[in-house]
């Protein structure tokens, strides 16, 4: 059987071609479109919609809405909505998925959102819209989730549970243990090394058997960058390196994870900030080694690419979410239809 593939749609193309590779994607036997949340550039649930619109059998999730930038109650009607939209997929499972994220710094200060204690902030929200999602009149008191007699109050049409899986966004030890416990599975963070996938999935295992269950029970796909060209395998590896440089200006607790050394991400640091332009991007990848890029990532050509993404998914990833920087996705997607590693 082919390994199960997905692709994680962000802001590098524009959304009209977006679309039209998902359309791709859907010929060549992909299984599911995972859309970023991306920044303050892109909205998941608007895209999402275009998406279960020109499709009808991806699986399509959000990779990850941010808790706190929608009540849950809110939350849980969008995507009931989304549900409703995109229908059953052949097998007469919902399309939809949702996945949540704790958001980052440094945008979560910057727009007045007090980040505090974001696990028992994920726990009250994922309980809440579960419950939601089964149709029940919810009455929730934590410390971040107030709800009273809440339902979904579908009036007219399908008012049985929607069958949305609950996903975590999770990248820290105790979150990875937390999605292991009470979601239907984790989403991988990317720009991250195969040795930091075994130890994240060793920690989804921990949280899992906390709940009395097996890992086999927790989806695991992971966001995977792919920077793919059989005919430049060069350019895929500068692409590579500018993406490197944000994570390592804006989001270093990712790279430390991935025990990339800290000097480097010091350096970087002082070159790119948030927000950043390409030419910041541009600049602090001339001092990325290749190898950094190789162990974070997807990158050179078809075959390179293959046996990178075969690695992680050895390491425990169930579905590989590629995300293609290069201009052109067709080569990855073309890459990995019907592929069995």
């Amino acid at each position: 059987m082919a390994q199960r593939m997905a692709l994680y749609m962000q802001d590098k193309h524009s959304i009209r071609y977006e679309i039209d590779m998902v359309k791709y994607a859907e010929e060549r036997g992909f299984s599911e479109i995972w859309q970023a949340d991306t920044r303050l550039a892109r909205d998941c649930v608007v895209l999402m919609s275009a998406f279960a619109a020109q499709t009808r059998r991806l699986r399509l999730g959000s990779g990850v809405l941010p808790i706190w930038t929608r009540n849950p109650a809110v939350i849980a009607a969008t995507f009931s909505t989304l549900w409703e939209l995109a229908g059953r997929d052949p097998d007469g499972r919902g399309r939809i998925m949702l996945g949540l994220g704790a958001w980052w710094e440094p945008i979560s200060s910057r727009v007045g959102v007090r980040r505090e204690r974001p696990l028992d902030a994920m726990r009250e929200h994922v309980e809440a819209i579960r419950a939601l999602f089964r149709m029940e009149e919810v009455t929730y008191q934590g410390d971040f989730v107030h709800l009273d007699r809440v339902r979904l109050d579908v009036a007219f049409g399908d008012a049985s549970p929607r069958d949305i899986p609950i996903y975590i966004g999770a990248t820290g030890p105790k979150m990875l243990e937390l999605a292991g416990e009470i979601c239907d599975g984790v989403v991988l963070n990317y720009v991250v090394s195969v040795d930091y996938i075994r130890e994240a999935v060793a920690l989804v295992e921990k949280g899992a058997q906390r709940a009395g269950r097996t890992l086999a029970q927790v989806d695991r796909p992971e966001l995977l960058v792919c920077c793919l060209s059989d005919t430049d395998p060069a350019a895929a590896m500068l692409e590579g390196k500018k993406l490197v440089a944000y994570y390592l200006g804006t989001e270093p607790h990712i790279m430390k994870a991935s025990q990339v050394d800290e000097e480097l991400i010091a350096r970087v640091q002082q070159i790119v900030g948030w927000p950043a332009t390409e030419a910041d991007y541009l600049r602090a990848a001339q001092i990325i080694p290749d190898n950094v890029v190789r162990h974070l990532m997807a990158v050179g050509t078809s075959e390179e690419c293959r046996t990178k993404v075969a690695e992680y998914i050895r390491a425990g990833v169930t579905c590989p979410i590629l995300y293609p920087m290069m201009d052109d996705i067709k080569p990855v997607i073309d890459a990995f239809a019907d592929w069995t590693p």
